[in-house]
């Protein structure tokens, strides 16, 4: 799939070294220590096991611009298929290009394609990247509280 000037492809182990600075810069954003070597270890083990799927958003010269990662997951109410969108994340010279929305886009046709009752994300309250999600068509769940816990 392509979208002004990017490719969109669904990764593969092949792809692991275009991915490793994109997921470790995702992690560096979120407050984490950079962490090559961990960043590479848990992307092979998510294709090994093939439990989620990473869609790459690539320029002409096959450069990492960004990528979206989705876990599957289930709707046990609808007994349907659904995915998290659990990680999309754009490198800083690639922003306001159309990026975010061209793998967010893709997301949704794969989701489509699978079948699935649909995608959900999480996001900071102060993300302005809601905008983006709202003018994709995505909705702010007002009914529902979400908690966590954490083994610490």
């Amino acid at each position: 799939m392509y979208f002004h000037n990017m490719k969109i492809i669904k990764a593969s182990l092949a792809n692991i070294e275009q991915l490793i600075p994109l997921f470790d810069a995702y992690r560096v954003f979120y407050k984490q220590p950079s962490d090559p070597l961990a960043a590479r270890n848990f992307l092979v083990d998510r294709f090994k096991q093939k439990d989620s799927t990473i869609f790459l958003a690539l320029d002409t010269e096959t450069n990492g611009l960004g990528f979206t990662q989705l876990y599957p997951s289930f709707s046990s109410v609808r007994m349907q298929r659904t995915y998290i969108l659990n990680d999309l994340f754009v490198t800083k010279t690639a922003r306001g290009q159309g990026v975010g929305e061209a793998l967010m886009l893709r997301a949704k046709e794969f989701a489509k394609q699978e079948g699935s009752r649909g995608l959900t994300l999480e996001t900071d309250r102060d993300n302005p990247a809601q905008k983006l999600y709202e003018r994709l068509g995505w909705v702010k769940d007002t009914k529902v509280f979400h908690y966590t816990w954490e083994n610490k």
